[in-house]
Parts: C-alpha cells; sequence; structure tokens
C-alpha cells in the first residue's frame, strides 16, 4: 500500500496576484460607472438651486472613486487569503486597482459637465444630454460585454436594450421625482 503525499502549497507569501481583469470582466466596470454617473447627474441637477457644473463634475469623480475603493475592498474581504500583511497589501492593491473601469466610465458625464460650465450652458440641457449619452453608453456597454461573452449579435443587441433599460429607468425616476 503507498502512502499519498499532500500537495505541496507554496508558503501564503508566494501565492501569485490574481490576476488584473480582462475582457468583459472590465466592461461591467463600465456598466456600474456610467449607472453611477446618470444617477448623480439626475440627483444633481436641482430645480431653482444654484446650478454649479464644475462642483458637479468634481461630485461625480469623488463619488466615483469612493465607489471604486468600497467595491474594491468588499471584493478584498469577501475572497479573504492567508498571508502576511504584506502580501494582503498586494492583493488590496490588486482589488483596488481592478476598480478603475468604474471611474473611467464616469469621464464622458465629468467631461460634459466641464463643457457646460465653460460655455454656460442650462442644467436641464445638459441634464438631458448626459442622460442621453449615458442610456446610448449603457446600450454600447451592454452589446459589447454580451458579444465578448459569446452571445450572438442578435442576442447581444437584446441585451444592449436591457443595458440602455436601466438608464431609462433613471431618465423616468428624474422627471417623476423632480
Amino acid at each position: 500500500m503507498t502512502e499519498q503525499q499532500a500537495p505541496v502549497r507554496p508558503p501564503p507569501d508566494t501565492r501569485p496576484l490574481p490576476p488584473p481583469r480582462r475582457g468583459a470582466d472590465w466592461l461591467f466596470g463600465g456598466v456600474y460607472g456610467t449607472v453611477l454617473a446618470s444617477a448623480l447627474l439626475a440627483a444633481l441637477d436641482q430645480r431653482g438651486g444654484e446650478y454649479t457644473p464644475f462642483h458637479d463634475a468634481g461630485w461625480v469623480l469623488v463619488t466615483a472613486a469612493a465607489a471604486a475603493l468600497a467595491h474594491g475592498y468588499a471584493h478584498h474581504l469577501a475572497s479573504h487569503r492567508p498571508g502576511s500583511a504584506g502580501h494582503r497589501g498586494r492583493l488590496l492593491t490588486a482589488a483596488l486597482g481592478n476598480e478603475w473601469p468604474m471611474v473611467a466610465a464616469t469621464l464622458p458625464t465629468v467631461l460634459l459637465l466641464v463643457l457646460a460650465g465653460i460655455a454656460g450652458w442650462e442644467p436641464y440641457g445638459v441634464t438631458a444630454v448626459g442622460l442621453g449619452v449615458n442610456t446610448a453608453l449603457l446600450f454600447a456597454w451592454g452589446a459589447t460585454v454580451a458579444l465578448r461573452v459569446g452571445h450572438r449579435l442578435r442576442q447581444a443587441l437584446l441585451l444592449g436594450l436591457a443595458d440602455a433599460a436601466i438608464g431609462l429607468v433613471v431618465i423616468v425616476a428624474n422627471a417623476l421625482i423632480k
């Protein structure tokens, strides 16, 4: 009778870091960031209040960065691995670094707000254009993700429409609340 040996595992500190997100994975962050930007754009547009597009652009960026940090930290906590503090720190850094698409997806809204501040555009038009652009971006994100994970074109377009429906929900909610 032969003895079975337990598999040899490397010490915790030498385990590799998780790979950065690739392909469809980073596209999901684009969807999250675009929905976040739409919701913030709608929430920051106050009828009768002072219109501050530069301030609003800053808040969109700060909120996206805070959401990305919270999301990455939550992923890190949920996938706890043993190891030294230095190794855990590298894992946390990798988890936080994987959240950049969420912040990057808010940049079209930030750019729109900055341009609105420079050009003096009216808040209602900026919000309407921003929500429309973000809804179109949600369609593009959804269809692209679906194609990347193997759906056929027709299915991908339908899934893009489903993502765009999220943008429409924000538009309808904005109209009903205000």
